[in-house]
């Protein structure tokens, strides 16, 4: 039986998994909950994750949300290549040190622009001084990306700290078309734009690419 993917268009930790999915090339079926209708909040949907976010998965009777732990839970239930973690200990836990990062230092400045350009309705009542210090954190954030390169790929080959990387990423020129002040696309690297841009050049990205932005 296949899985059931449930996501958002747009949300950066579905977007990690639906890359991984298509990586590893498991047969699944994609649910796409729209945000504007709520569907997150039904009560069918809060039965599989009782947090109301995306993404979570439904595997027979084994439902899962929180999108690292379904990370690790595709390369252990799918145990074949490609992986998503090194069989290699030590880089295994550099991919899961990385993927934290992310997380912490990356995503909860990302979650106050969120919160700041997309969910305050009227501009003039955005926080500005909390904008700047989210960008401020980005943008070390990204210079520290940018000096942990060491081969094409983050942790050796094409994995779960790249996919979680990029889809963090991939919000940035959208926050700048809310706000043109920031400078956060111009803060990527160069190193980190070759990288970017591989990731975007693999053969299945257009499928997971997210369907409102394509408008």
């Amino acid at each position: 039986m296949a899985l059931t993917f449930y996501y958002g268009s747009g949300s950066p930790y579905a977007w990690r998994v639906h890359l991984a999915l298509e990586h590893k090339r498991i047969s699944y079926t994609g649910r796409l909950l729209s945000f504007s209708q709520e569907e997150h909040k039904t009560p069918e949907f809060s039965a599989i994750n009782p947090r109301q976010r995306v993404p979570a998965l439904v595997d027979e009777d084994f439902t899962l949300y929180e999108s690292s732990a379904m990370l690790e839970y595709l390369d252990e239930r799918f145990p074949s290549e490609p992986q998503l973690f090194s069989g290699d200990l030590r880089t295994r836990a550099r991919t899961r040190r990385r993927i934290r990062e992310a997380d912490a230092y990356f995503g909860e400045p990302l979650e106050v622009l969120v919160e700041e350009l997309f969910s305050t309705a009227d501009p003039s009542a955005r926080d500005a001084a909390r904008i700047r210090k989210a960008e401020g954190a980005l943008q070390k954030e990204l210079a520290r990306l940018e000096d942990s390169f060491n081969s094409p790929f983050l942790e050796g080959s094409l994995g779960a700290a790249d996919f979680t990387w990029y889809s963090f990423l991939a919000l940035l020129p959208r926050f700048e078309l809310r706000s043109r002040s920031l400078a956060l696309s111009s803060a990527i690297g160069p190193k980190t734009r070759v990288w970017k841009a591989s990731i975007e050049a693999l053969p299945y990205f257009e499928k997971t690419y997210p369907p409102h932005w394509r408008d």
